[in-house]
């Protein structure tokens, strides 16, 4: 994949401890002017943002400032299912349509028209094999460099303007170069990642229109499949993907996309659900393929390995025998999957009632004496197992989906996954973890908080930068050759720092909506959150510079609890 790099090697210049502390003043002062509450705006102006008096005052009101925030959280809740009610929902909440003068952009910018051969497409009609059969003779006889399938309702002047300008970033190793588009809610749009994930287009059509397609490259692949209906586009772009092409994302909401009828579920769904069973069955993968709520949103749902696996479910602890008790009887009592066992790690406790519990549980339990260090009592724990496959899981998490083990399985045991993550609920039932973004610091993926907006990318199975260590699956074997998490990020970081790394070895990290779990945050443990871990974070990825979440729309920026759109 090569979409990674560690800046803290031999090969790369080190960041500096100045420099990282310029990038938190920066970090924390653009969440303060974008996101913060008026008291952090007024204390920010008055006192400076990087004082010592200032950081004695947020200490000493950052209690009340919790709960006015825990307050404004709920009202906005509820303030978003209203507003979701209507057709204009705004998301980011600062976008606004731009009014592009197409003539006077296309006189500043160069381009030769003939490289690309424009393709207009019917959407009032249904995709007979004679429309397929056509545009594959133009595919076949075409001199053009580039493909560009456009609806026959659009203009002219939108069209060359979105080829243009696709153009303008197209590089010879570019097999597909595509844009974001309006969507069918202009005040919405649906803005891309800059890497196609291959499970991700699984789910939908990830890469939609404006698209150049390289003429030879889809040639190669086959063209488009007369059996595909409305979905030969999403048919298109997973053959590609299968053939390694290069996909270029260009962070830009461009004319010709799809129109309004594109998103019919009654045309689009069966027809989905058809090219992505032909795509399991290329790869020999068994499973279901059904529609989600979403038009052209499918769940594939994938059979695990037979004969079973063995898992061991590994829960660290230091007393809580409340909360461990919960978690193990809610695996005993939920759990569908039969082939596991359960190893509980013991940090020095000191209960009455927790060393009863570890003397009387079926259960291995492993002392991991010495200071908290999470990283390595986990190490410890995996080390200890011999299982084909290991889950990490917080003592505060409560099983709710009967077959969550089976269904973590069948996807971490693909050969190009290294690491699998779930859906985390709050005790309210509300999402606090949909996967791990880093836009541009890492943070928690919550539809019912930071990202307002029931889209394809937040309801689907996909490949993300990271999920959090209460629950990881992951091959033992694989972990092991990573040299398990990193015990140097004692407290924080760890969980994703372990994701990145198994992707520069060419694994990707997977979240699935379709396995949930309750957890209880910070319950356990509290509030650590030690600055030495996250300050070396930063410096290994370089955080806040160049580092890019592969996997999240580049166009956005999360700020506390508000999702910013960046202007491009």
């Amino acid at each position: 994949m090569a979409l990674l790099q560690r800046f803290d090697d031999e090969t790369t210049p080190s960041i500096t401890a100045e420099e990282i502390r310029r990038r938190w003043v920066a970090f924390h002062k653009q969440i303060r002017l974008m996101s913060g509450t008026r008291f952090q705006r007024t204390a920010g102006r008055i006192l400076g943002e990087d004082t010592r008096r200032y950081a004695v005052a947020r200490f000493i009101f950052r209690p009340l400032l919790k709960v006015l925030r825990l307050r404004r959280q709920n009202k906005g809740a509820k303030v978003t299912r209203l507003v979701a009610s209507k057709e204009a929902t705004i998301f980011p909440i600062n976008y606004r349509p731009l009014t592009i003068d197409y003539a006077h952009e296309l006189a500043t910018i160069d381009f030769d028209a003939s490289d690309v051969n424009i393709v207009e497409v019917d959407e009032s009609a249904a995709p007979s094999s004679d429309f397929i059969e056509a545009l594959n003779d133009r595919l076949n006889e075409t001199t053009s460099e580039w493909l560009f399938l456009a609806d026959a309702s659009l203009s002219d002047e939108s069209r060359r303007y979105s080829v243009a300008s696709l153009l303008a970033r197209a590089t010879n190793d570019d097999d597909v170069v595509f844009g974001d588009e309006s969507g069918p809610n202009e005040f919405a749009p649906i803005l891309k990642s800059p890497a196609v994930g291959p499970h991700t287009l699984l789910s939908y059509n990830v890469v939609g229109r404006p698209a150049l397609l390289r003429v030879e490259t889809l040639f190669r692949a086959g063209g488009f499949s007369a059996g595909a209906g409305w979905a030969f586009e999403h048919d298109a772009y997973l053959k590609l993907s299968e053939a390694k092409a290069h996909f270029r994302h260009v962070a830009k909401v461009l004319p010709a996309g799809r129109v309004a009828s594109s998103f019919d579920a009654t045309r689009l769904d069966n027809d989905t659900c058809r090219v992505v069973e032909a795509a399991l069955a290329r790869r020999g993968w068994h499973g279901t393929v059904t529609p989600r709520a979403l038009p052209g949103l499918v769940r594939w749902n994938l059979d695990p390995p037979t004969p079973s696996p063995s898992i061991d479910i590994i829960i660290p602890t230091r007393d809580r025998i409340d909360l461990v008790r919960q978690c193990i009887t809610s695996i005993e009592e939920k759990t569908t999957y039969q082939n596991y066992d359960i190893i509980i790690l013991d940090n020095d406790s000191v209960n009455p009632e927790s060393l009863d519990y570890f003397d009387t549980t079926p259960y291995s339990v492993i002392p991991c004496p010495g200071p908290f260090n999470y990283a390595h009592i986990v190490n410890r724990g995996v080390n200890h197992s011999s299982a084909d496959y290991v889950v990490t899981l917080n003592n505060d998490t409560v099983v709710v989906t009967p077959d969550w083990l089976e269904q973590l399985l069948a996807l971490v045991s693909l050969p190009d996954v290294g690491i699998v993550g779930a859906c985390l609920l709050d005790p309210d039932g509300r999402r606090e973890h949909e996967s791990i973004i880093i836009a541009a610091y890492p943070q928690h993926l919550r539809t019912d908080s930071n990202y307002p907006h029931v889209d394809y990318f937040s309801s689907a199975t996909r490949d993300v930068a990271a999920v959090t260590g209460a629950v990881q699956m992951v091959q033992r074997e694989f972990w092991q050759s990573l040299g398990g998490m990193d015990e140097q990020l004692k407290v924080v970081m760890n969980d994703v720092d372990i994701c990145l790394r198994a992707q520069m070895e060419d694994r990707y990290v997977i979240y699935t909506p379709d396995v949930q779990l309750f957890h209880h945050v910070g319950s356990s443990r509290g509030d650590l959150d030690p600055i030495v871990d996250r300050d070396r974070f930063i410096r290994r990825w370089d955080i806040f510079g160049s580092f890019r979440d592969p996997y999240f729309p580049e166009s956005l920026l999360l700020l506390g609890e508000k999702m910013f759109y960046l202007v491009r």
